[in-house]
């Protein structure tokens, strides 16, 4: 006898299975629900959105150069007189201060000069008793009155000569045995010392005997290479270092290009008044130098902050409308300091995305 199902329960069972059936759609249904990412007005103005802005473009350019004295805080020492170094107390490199000497010279000129002066004081006293009594004599009737002019007009000449002979000697500084004062007008380093003990020195040299420099302030001069003139120009931002200090950056701006090339190098000489802070740069330091110079091409900038690099490439999330945002890859020509230049993919006026961009960028993405 074969088994069967009676039509009588054949029925429910089909209702129940699809009751089944229609139960389990309706979970896929549910389950198929769209969870895309949606960016609200509330979270956009929750996020730093900078714009994207039109800018001549920067390149950096590394030359070399060295440390001189600031020409204005230099002063190179002649001698005024001819002589016979007697004592030196200063080598080169030493720090020095306004009014200390540096050297004793014999000199007869000196001697001369002393000289004129005691003279010229001991002329202005006779003109002048001699002016007193020529107005007592002319009071009394006894002179007259060019004789009183005459009087008037050679105490005059006194008085000028022992000012002119007094201001040779204060030029000429000397000590109480008449020997000539080489001194310092202003504290520094002597950068320059020509003159030893002993040494013949004539008046009409033209080589200096000391040079001090103060180095608060020094000179980069940078050497500029004919491929490079047209790049370079008074006002570009420098940073310099050195061998010495390789971490430490000195910073200035170009502020004199020399339009003329040294026919030895065929370079172009370029200037950067530094602060010097501790006298850390000396005078014929090597200086490597980096130049930040304007292009003259504009391209649409941005700050470093805004960028995603993922995979091998950058993007930026644009902001379209109030609350509509989307991925867009960009190429950059160069970047400088906290700047990004953009070839391709932004232009001046774009919204972009600057701070939680690669939350955005992870949620967007796919």
């Amino acid at each position: 006898m074969k088994n069967y199902i009676p039509g009588a329960l054949l029925m429910p069972l089909v209702i129940i299975c699809m009751a089944t059936s229609c139960t389990h759609k309706t979970e896929n249904t549910e389950e198929k629900k769209d969870t895309r990412f949606i960016v609200t007005d509330t979270l956009i103005k929750s996020l730093l959105i900078d714009t994207v802005k039109e800018a001549n473009a920067l390149a950096d350019i590394t030359l070399t150069g060295k440390i001189t004295p600031d020409e204005d805080k230099l002063v190179k020492i002649f001698p005024l007189v001819s002589g016979v170094v007697r004592d030196v107390h200063v080598q080169l490199g030493d720090i020095v201060h306004a009014g200390q000497l540096l050297a004793n010279m014999k000199s007869m000129e000196v001697a001369g000069f002393a000289k004129d002066a005691i003279a010229s004081e001991a002329d202005l006293k006779n003109t002048r008793r001699n002016l007193q009594s020529t107005e007592d004599l002319y009071k009394s009737g006894l002179a007259s009155q060019r004789d009183l002019e005459q009087a008037k007009g050679d105490y005059e000449k006194a008085i000028a000569e022992h000012k002119r002979t007094n201001a040779v000697m204060n030029i000429n500084r000397s000590s109480a045995d008449l020997s000539y004062q080489v001194k310092t007008p202003i504290s520094g380093y002597i950068v320059e010392k020509n003159i030893t003990n002993n040494s013949q020195v004539r008046g009409d040299n033209g080589q200096d005997l000391f040079a001090v420099a103060d180095l608060s302030t020094v000179w980069a001069l940078i050497n500029i290479y004919e491929s490079d003139i047209t790049k370079i120009h008074v006002g570009d931002n420098v940073k310099i270092t050195t061998l010495s200090y390789p971490d430490k950056i000195f910073t200035g701006k170009i502020d004199k290009v020399y339009s003329m090339l040294d026919p030895d190098n065929k370079s172009m000489k370029a200037r950067v008044k530094i602060v010097n802070p501790g006298n850390l740069l000396k005078p014929e330091m090597f200086a490597n130098v980096n130049i930040t110079a304007l292009t003259g091409q504009s391209l649409p900038v941005i700050n470093t902050r805004s960028l995603i690099f993922d995979n091998d490439r950058y993007y930026v999330v644009v902001v379209d409308g109030n609350a509509h945002v989307r991925v867009q890859p960009i190429e950059i020509a160069k970047k400088i300091e906290d700047k990004a230049y953009i070839r391709n993919g932004l232009k001046a006026g774009d919204r972009i995305v600057a701070s939680r961009q690669v939350f955005l960028y992870e949620s967007l993405k796919d």
